[in-house]
């Protein structure tokens, strides 16, 4: 069961068992409030399942480096292919060594760019150059990436959570 978190402000923030929501739920001090809940019951006493919970405190930004992922490589190059450019879903990308792991290349930020099957499939374990494909995009560093807020395939939400992710479905163009 996977509960939805909102922030302060009631907006999605990320989704996380429901076991780390009890344990939000029940610390001390308490960092969420129950916003729904399921009918499910899951302690003698009469505790229902949490749905959606909403962080008391507004979340404060720690400056540090952006962590190295697949995600955040998607979101710096904005969920495009670096090849051919088309705006892909997150599930249609992958990443892509520019250099190739054989060749001496390495997972960093500045050797990887979002790219979509069908390029990736083209370039295949080759350079750019020796693949024929120009990168519309070099990699780099970010020093910062945007806030992005969780996005939701309509068909996979709980009933309970459709009041609060309208607008970030997948597929909007608002998301």
């Amino acid at each position: 069961m996977r509960v939805l978190v909102l922030t302060s402000s009631y907006v999605p923030h990320k989704v996380v068992s429901w076991e780390h929501a009890i344990g939000m739920l029940y610390g001390d001090p308490p960092s969420v409030e129950v916003v729904e809940h399921t009918d499910e019951v899951i302690h003698p006493s009469g505790i229902k399942m949490p749905s959606v919970v909403r962080l008391l405190k507004q979340i404060v930004g720690q400056k540090r480096a952006v962590k190295f992922s697949r995600m955040n490589v998607l979101t710096r190059d904005n969920f495009r292919c670096c090849y051919c450019g088309s705006p892909r879903k997150p599930r249609e990308l992958n990443y892509d060594h520019v250099i190739p792991r054989h060749l001496g290349g390495r997972t960093t930020w500045e050797n990887i760019v979002s790219s979509c099957y069908p390029c990736n499939a083209r370039k295949r374990n080759r350079t750019p150059e020796q693949a024929g494909m120009a990168l519309l995009q070099r990699p780099y560093k970010p020093k910062t990436l945007p806030v992005v807020a969780p996005r939701f395939d309509p068909k996979e939400i709980p009933e309970e959570w459709a009041n609060w992710v309208k607008g970030f479905f997948v597929d909007d163009k608002v998301a």
